[in-house]
């Protein structure tokens, strides 16, 4: 019994110790397999924080931080007139921010900011309340730093991979970066709508100032827009913006940082939030987009558009401003020359009712804006009192016939000065539907003055260069940058006509010519057998003036006598003539480029009269002055590039014949800018196309008005008639207040007095003598033979006999 107890008791105990043992060894591998997890979720996670650490952004220092900022364009005095950009930023230093911005924001977005160490739980909850509370989100939970983690990692996905790396990049900022440092980081960083990235870039966005001259009120509204810059937009949603402000100010105030008194004071300012500026179309748009494809080309896309490049430019605002109201009048001027083309449609008396009542809800006004261009009907046409009766919405007013005299049925066979309009039903019935402009916003009998308006079709381009830098001050590269955005002073090629005469005359004077030089101007055929063609080229008004003067032939632009000179002077010659000056299209190879066949761009013809004015120097055209990085450093600055390319007289002269183009010639229209100026008009043979070329000693400026279907302008419509008043317009305002320069006459020029008929030494018996210029060793030594003397060969003719 006692051996079996005892067996028994052996049995039990060893079963414990087994089951003891397999207890141990269950927990011995437990802890084991538990040490591994821990080691291989260690790895895990460091892994992954390898992996994903290498895609997030290296931002160790201050220096790191270069998001994409606004590329500035300035002009010639420094005034902003172009940016370019994917997000518009411009970054600025916390001192350049005012203390009540950087407060106004700590308080609607991040009151603990100061004390949490990146995420606050406590405002987080806060949050939540406080927006199931509205029943909507009228708080924020994340914290300063969180966001400025967000805008950083670039992508709007909501994944778990992006919530690790944004509190990966969150940490890391935080050990980085001093709090004034993550506040420098996220007023630069964060969107604030309408294309604003970053505080002063909203700045301007909203108030047209800088950052630092922000009022309370404005810090808080800026302030204001984080949570949903869309939503309260002070531009689309005021209401929503003011609701925004007050709660930004409110927080503000519990959080100390201003009194009651402010911020009533702030809430009662009326803000005047300014129309987003379109720098680009507002300034020199056309200008602007020509520098814009340079940077592009030379620095590429990101550069331009992401790294902040400071672009200083050589144009002039003023004169640019002048130059477009000169373009915009003159093109005016023509197509009134041209004659009305028609109303926009007609409609019958039952649609006027409907058809006033959607005008006037577009205008949604009290009163008619003065010289402002509208749509009305025509309710009544009154021959007796020569008047037309016009609606405008609802508006009543009155066309007087003075005001559309000019609005003949356009005929290209007859000139504006050979038809006029005498009645108004000439031009126009009921229901016309037709465009309008008020000419007096005061009231009479509750009815306006109108004047018929349309929308003129012609096309001009002005280019101005400054003569002794070769800056280009002005460009106009068409009549509406927004409507068209061919830039018609650069990349149009168009037929030169007789502007591009003076290139040939100079090429003579080189040649052996001079300004008393005889050509006989007759008529002369051109036979080209292999392509069965005849060429009889004729002068503008189909006359033939026999023996002209070298200079006569190019203050009247005689063709014929151009074309004798080029084929004595050769086809060859010309066009090597041509591309010493600066014309740098191709030519073609035969003698119709006497008359301008070939096709050129404004800034080529002007380049090349500036050699003129410069007394033989051909000036490189400059249009960029300097280009800064975004850390101020220098890329490129404009030199003065000054070659030599023809003679100093031959220069001169050709300025003292441009200048009888003005005092006699094509261009008398200019002579009413009563300075010493020289220029040449330019008219192809079908009408297609007007010039005018010409410079003073401060600047070369050339015009060009044509169509862009090629088509005629119009009976009469040449260069000295539609191009060259455009040309005296901007001159006038260009030049006024400074004073009158007169070219110089350089060095081996002398004067002496001709025959005006012969070219020669004149006799008693000459009729008209005019002082000529010449270089040294080519005045004439001959005399004008006598009047009814036998000339050499008839003398010895008879002694023959």
């Amino acid at each position: 019994m006692v051996n079996k107890k005892s067996k028994s008791e052996v049995l039990k105990k060893r079963a414990r110790k087994k089951e003891n043992s397999l207890i141990f060894t269950f927990f011995k591998w437990s802890l084991v397999g538990f040490i591994i997890l821990i080691v291989l979720g260690g790895a895990g996670i460091t892994g992954l924080f390898v992996y994903l650490s290498q895609d997030l952004p290296k931002i160790n220092s201050l220096n790191d931080y270069r998001p994409a900022t606004v590329t500035s364009v300035f002009s010639d005095d420094g005034r902003k007139i172009g940016e370019f950009y994917k997000e518009r930023r411009i970054v600025i230093p916390l001192a350049q921010m005012p203390k009540n911005l950087i407060n106004a924001f700590v308080a609607a977005e991040d009151s603990r900011f100061r004390t949490h160490p990146g995420i606050d739980i406590k405002s987080i909850l806060r949050a939540s309340i406080k927006n199931f509370k509205a029943g909507t989100i009228v708080q924020g939970g994340s914290t300063i730093t969180q966001q400025v983690t967000k805008s950083f990692l670039l992508t709007p996905e909501r994944t778990f991979k992006r919530k690790i790396k944004e509190a990966m990049l969150a940490y890391k900022i935080e050990k980085k970066f001093t709090k004034d440092e993550i506040l420098y980081l996220y007023l630069n960083q964060i969107y604030l709508g309408h294309g604003a990235h970053g505080v002063e870039a909203a700045s301007e966005n909203y108030f047209g100032k800088h950052t630092k001259d922000l009022s309370l009120a404005e810090c808080a509204m800026l302030a204001g827009l984080p949570q949903a810059p869309s939503r309260y937009s002070p531009f689309r949603f005021p209401d929503r913006a003011k609701q925004r402000q007050i709660y930004t100010l409110n927080r503000m105030k519990e959080e100390g940082m201003i009194t009651n008194l402010s911020v009533t004071e702030a809430i009662d300012t009326k803000l005047d939030i300014k129309p987003r500026k379109n720098w680009f179309i507002e300034r020199v748009p056309c200008y602007t987009e020509h520098v814009r494809r340079y940077v592009e080309k030379k620095y590429g896309k990101d550069a331009l558009y992401n790294q902040g490049l400071k672009i200083h430019t050589a144009v002039n605002i003023e004169l640019q401003k002048i130059a477009r109201a000169a373009v915009g009048k003159g093109l005016m001027e023509l197509d009134q020359r041209t004659g009305y083309r028609g109303p926009v449609k007609n409609i019958s008396a039952l649609q006027v009712e409907s058809f006033s009542k959607a005008i006037a809800e577009k205008i949604n006004t009290n009163l008619l804006e003065k010289e402002t261009i509208y749509q009305g009907v025509v309710l009544a046409v009154d021959d007796e009192n020569k008047v037309t009766r016009v609606r405008v919405g609802d508006f009543h007013g009155l066309i007087p016939l003075k005001t559309m005299a000019w609005a003949r049925t356009p005929n290209q066979k007859l000139a504006y000065y050979e038809t006029s309009v005498k009645n108004p039903s000439q031009v126009l019935k009921l229901g016309d539907v037709i465009l309008v402009q008020v000419v007096n916003e005061v009231v009479e009998d509750n009815e306006y003055e109108f004047a018929l308006y349309q929308e003129p079709i012609a096309q001009s381009a002005l280019l101005s260069i400054e003569a002794e830098t070769g800056h280009v001050k002005t460009m106009i590269g068409g009549r509406d940058y927004s409507d068209s955005q061919f830039n018609r002073a650069y990349q149009s090629r168009r037929q030169p006509g007789s502007a591009f005469k003076p290139i040939i005359y100079a090429a003579a004077l080189d040649k052996g010519y001079t300004a008393a030089s005889v050509i006989v101007d007759s008529p002369v055929v051109f036979e080209d057998t292999e392509r069965d063609f005849v060429w009889k080229p004729r002068n503008y008004k189909e006359k033939f003036f026999g023996d002209t003067l070298f200079r006569e032939a190019l203050v009247h632009s005689r063709n014929v006598v151009t074309i004798k000179i080029l084929q004595d002077i050769g086809i060859d010659y010309i066009i090597d003539y041509a591309k010493k000056l600066g014309i740098t299209s191709d030519i073609s190879h035969d003698l119709s480029i006497a008359l301008g066949s070939s096709g050129v761009s404004l800034l080529e013809l002007v380049n090349a009269y500036s050699v003129f004015s410069n007394l033989g120097y051909l000036i490189e055209p400059v249009f960029i002055t300097k280009i800064y990085d975004r850390d101020g450093n220098l890329l490129e600055s404009s030199k003065l590039v000054r070659k030599k390319v023809i003679d100093m007289g031959t220069a001169y002269i050709m300025t003292n014949i441009m200048e009888s183009v003005i005092r006699s010639g094509t261009g008398r229209r200019v002579k009413a800018l009563k300075r010493p100026v020289a220029g040449k008009t330019g008219t192809t043979n079908n009408l297609f196309d007007a010039w005018f070329l010409g410079y003073t000693p401060r600047y070369t400026t050339g015009v060009w008005v044509g169509l862009d279907q090629e088509a005629p302008l119009g009976k009469g419509e040449t260069g000295s008639r539609a191009a060259s008043p455009i040309w005296l317009d901007y001159m006038q305002n260009a030049l006024k207040g400074k004073p009158a320069r007169t070219f110089n006459v350089p060095e081996g020029i002398v004067f002496a007095k001709i025959d005006a008929k012969t070219g020669l030494l004149p006799i008693e018996e000459s009729k008209k003598t005019i002082f000529e210029c010449f270089k040294e060793g080519t005045i004439p030594t001959q005399f004008t033979p006598k009047p009814n003397a036998k000339s050499d060969s008839e003398d010895l003719f008879k002694e023959n006999i």
